[in-house]
């Protein structure tokens, strides 16, 4: 796994992959990646980072581990790689942006549109075995994507987190609210997408938030990629 990133989180998170227990999930994920299927693929574990700068990020949303079915995780939570079905949870946060901005549903589940425009797509566990969910808890990722969040707190720009969850909405401890926007919901997952995430409107409340401190709002439309081709 390379942890060399291309941008500014190089040398912000060069303190974390210098230590010991980073050298340990390495010398973990090298004896998983050889013996079984593991997602993402090892060169995507830290896609979400190099999409989105650290002094780009205006949203933070948090997920938990990667989907562990086979060609779906591509190192963003909640996202899909270009022409894999949308799974249940995407589906529904996709149903609360209509809600919310009237932004019809996308066929995409490719949120990379989003990691470019100030998203962080973070997921507190970066890796996991096929089928086989939460199956890399607990061999340091949590500890890293701590880090992460607290980095991201202490930066001077104000920012979205977007906490969807109980275990998201733990995190919130790590986060300075005096200069940041929390927003917390239920899991969009079809288990409790009803009981309140639908009329959530965290889309339009980080827009606002981020318009409010002069970083621009999000452009929340997502396009398959021929659309985004054709337009381009």
């Amino acid at each position: 796994m390379s942890s060399h990133l291309g941008n500014s989180w190089d040398s912000i998170l060069e303190s974390e992959f210098s230590q010991d227990y980073f050298e340990d999930i390495r010398k973990f994920l090298r004896e998983e990646y050889s013996r079984y299927r593991i997602y993402p693929p090892m060169k995507d574990i830290l896609s979400a980072f190099e999409h989105t700068p650290y002094e780009n990020v205006k949203v933070v949303i948090l997920g938990q581990d990667p989907y562990h079915g086979f060609g779906q995780a591509h190192g963003m939570c909640f996202s899909v790689r270009d022409g894999v079905k949308c799974p249940p949870s995407l589906v529904n946060i996709y149903k609360a942006l209509e809600y919310d901005l009237g932004i019809p549903v996308s066929d995409s589940g490719n949120l990379t549109c989003w990691a470019d425009e100030g998203v962080l797509l973070l997921n507190t566990v970066l890796t996991v075995r096929e089928s086989k969910p939460q199956s890399h808890a607990g061999i340091g990722w949590e500890r890293f994507t701590d880090s992460v969040i607290k980095m991201i707190s202490d930066s001077p720009y104000p920012t979205v987190f977007m906490l969807w969850g109980n275990p998201a909405k733990a995190k919130e401890k790590l986060i300075d609210t005096s200069k940041h926007l929390v927003l917390k919901s239920v899991h969009p997952s079809p288990l409790s997408f009803y009981n309140g995430f639908l009329e959530c409107k965290h889309f339009s409340k980080a827009n606002a938030f981020l318009e409010k401190h002069g970083r621009g709002a999000i452009d929340w439309r997502v396009r398959s990629a021929e659309r985004q081709a054709t337009q381009n």
